[in-house]
């Protein structure tokens, strides 16, 4: 191999160095940029790479996938979120019917709990019942939204229905204990 002639100053030349702006569009065939104003100008003059000190480049700016191929789908995503929104308003509409009849859900809760009585704080329990209804039917709005809003900015948000189901039955569990735990007759088993 034979070393080009004469002495080396400063780097090398970067591709497309010594090209102008014209041969570089060409190359590589983009249109030609439509007349700016002055401030426009002004502003790319600014920022042109030969506006900078000797030996830095410009700040890279993030690539953003030019293919429909290399955006990331969130098909799954968004089915698996659907489907658990949907799950969640079937269950957040079986549950109201319940709640907004408390004293019903009560009995039924009892049977299942081994308490033979009848629940009698009918007042507090139906007041509390209509409460929980309400927080089930907000918890599941704020999750669907949240759910959407991430969708509609192409982030995960598979985990937002799991996480809206746990905060919402957790507020709801608090609020259904207040009237079982005042009924006399859940008192009284649970103190044995």
């Amino acid at each position: 191999m034979t070393e080009p002639e004469g002495p080396r100053s400063g780097p090398a030349p970067q591709y497309g160095e010594y090209a102008s702006a014209e041969e570089q569009r060409a190359a590589i065939r983009t249109p030609a940029p439509s007349p700016a104003s002055p401030s426009d100008a002004a502003a790319s003059a600014t920022a042109s790479p030969s506006a900078l000190p000797t030996g830095t480049r410009p700040p890279a700016r993030p690539m953003r996938p030019t293919t429909r191929a290399a955006q990331p789908s969130r098909r799954a995503d968004r089915l698996i979120t659907l489907l658990l929104l949907v799950y969640g308003l079937v269950t957040v509409v079986s549950t109201v019917t319940q709640l907004w009849h408390f004293a019903d859900f009560a009995e039924l809760w009892m049977r299942f709990a081994g308490i033979d009585a009848e629940f009698t704080n009918i007042a507090q329990g139906d007041l509390w019942g209509r409460i929980g209804a309400g927080i089930l039917i907000l918890g599941w709005l704020a999750t669907a939204l949240l759910s959407g809003w991430m969708i509609a900015r192409s982030r995960l948000a598979w985990w937002i229905p799991l996480v809206g189901a746990i905060v919402t039955y957790a507020v709801l569990t608090v609020c259904l204990m207040v009237p079982l735990a005042n009924d006399p007759a859940i008192a009284a088993h649970l103190v044995r």
